[in-house]
């Protein structure tokens, strides 16, 4: 063995020992994401609250079920509404915040179901049952004390939707806020140019 051959196994060594470390740092910069496995949208409050993430002991489980609730609201506006007042708890939602939803349902009630695991523009956003949510953190999720900010993604936009959580005296992490209600592709049966 040469001297360029010793130099060349520890240039190698060396630039594998980088590309690992460069690896974990950007493994543990995208964060956590956990996966929630549902085998129907429930039809009731105490369907709802029966199910085992409305323990709402992680914040994962509340962004996760702010997802169900909000299916259930084309169905059944007034049941999601109750629903999403159990994930809000001592904050139930407020006038504007109905108002709100009301308006961001107005011909895209789609839009929850895009962030089940399988649910893109091409299927008209109907995932295959059991229904799967993976919630994801980041580097920057728990910023402020009390509070999560965790992400999930819809298979009809480019980057994940945000959902806030807070942590209350109970222990629970209550819905704080939600971004998943925002514009994404229409399903291909009504989009007149797909």
């Amino acid at each position: 063995m040469g001297l360029f051959d010793n130099l060349k196994k520890q240039v190698g060594s060396a630039v594998n020992e980088s590309a690992d470390i460069i690896k974990n740092a950007v493994k543990g910069a995208s964060g956590k994401s956990e996966t929630f496995t549902f085998t129907a949208i429930p039809a009731s409050l105490a369907e709802f609250t029966a199910i085992p993430q409305a323990a709402m002991s992680t914040p994962f489980e509340t962004a996760a079920m702010t997802v169900i609730a909000l299916c259930v609201y084309p169905y059944n506006a007034d049941l999601s509404t109750q629903m999403l007042n159990v994930l809000k708890g001592p904050r139930p939602l407020s006038g504007t915040e109905i108002s709100f939803l009301k308006d961001r349902f107005r011909g895209n009630d789609y839009v929850p179901r895009s962030y089940f695991n399988g649910a893109t523009p091409q299927n008209d956003y109907n995932p295959s049952e059991p229904y799967t949510i993976t919630v994801s953190e980041n580097p920057y999720s728990y910023q402020n004390e009390g509070y999560a900010k965790l992400f999930i993604r819809s298979g009809g936009a480019d980057s994940a939707r945000e959902v806030l959580m807070r942590q209350a005296k109970d222990g629970k992490w209550y819905l704080w806020e939600q971004f998943l209600m925002v514009g994404i592709r229409q399903p291909e049966s009504e989009n007149p140019w797909a």
